[in-house]
């Protein structure tokens, strides 16, 4: 049965997927992210250098990002995504409000990722928590407020989808320097992650042909790399 088989196909597709994601996972987790916090937080090389990334632009999102690139390269596209002479068909979001709703509960929890980075308040890291909570807000709401004006400005409407995307580059790239800059950095640190971001966004989708449904290797590699710089 040709609908049968193709069926027997179709899963045992998936099941590889999900272990490959799933053996990924682990290994990231158990020797590559370790690893290379170590260098920077545990009293590692790059530490010694002098290298500086207070809550993860590089460590926790840069690395991020690279994988994501690897894996999706491996994977491969999306059924549908290419079409045979390379064209791009774009395959929206299905629910904007829900992404909405996670990148606010995201935003919300950057408070805790970037100032609790702080490790505690005494001996002045209050003052320094407090500085954090400033720069890394105006980061996310000077990319989100360029993101909906860049889109705007060039493809003729705001895009929406970008423009969440675009609260999540500026808090990537604030991470890493977040309790050194000043708030009117911040908000440079922020504009320039955005513009990145939507100029990475399509190069990745269209000319290196890495399907990447919701623009992760773009926020979290792009941006990580930039906040790190």
């Amino acid at each position: 049965d040709p609908n049968g088989f193709a069926t027997f196909i179709n899963a045992f597709s998936g099941i590889l997927t999900i272990g490959f994601v799933m053996a990924g996972s682990a290994a990231i987790s158990l020797f590559i992210y370790p690893i290379a916090g170590h260098w920077v937080w545990g009293g590692g090389w790059l530490s010694e250098l002098g290298f500086h990334d207070f809550a993860g632009s590089a460590i926790v999102h840069m690395l991020g990002g690279t994988l994501s690139f690897v894996g999706a390269a491996i994977l491969g596209p999306r059924i549908g995504k290419y079409t045979k002479d390379g064209k791009v068909n774009v395959i929206p979001g299905h629910n904007i409000l829900i992404g909405a709703l996670g990148v606010l509960i995201l935003w919300v929890g950057w408070f805790g990722f970037n100032p609790a980075s702080t490790g505690g308040l005494s001996d002045g890291g209050v003052q320094v928590a407090a500085k954090v909570f400033i720069t890394t807000n105006l980061a996310a709401c000077a990319a989100a407020i360029t993101t909906m004006f860049f889109t705007w400005i060039r493809y003729g409407k705001p895009d929406v989808s970008m423009t969440l995307n675009g609260v999540l580059g500026g808090l990537v790239a604030i991470t890493a320097p977040c309790d050194l800059v000043t708030p009117f950095a911040s908000i440079i640190i922020g504009v320039v992650g955005a513009i990145l971001m939507c100029l990475a966004i399509p190069f990745i989708d269209t000319k290196l042909k890495v399907d990447d449904p919701v623009g992760a290797i773009s926020v979290h590699g792009i941006c990580g790399l930039w906040g790190t710089i």
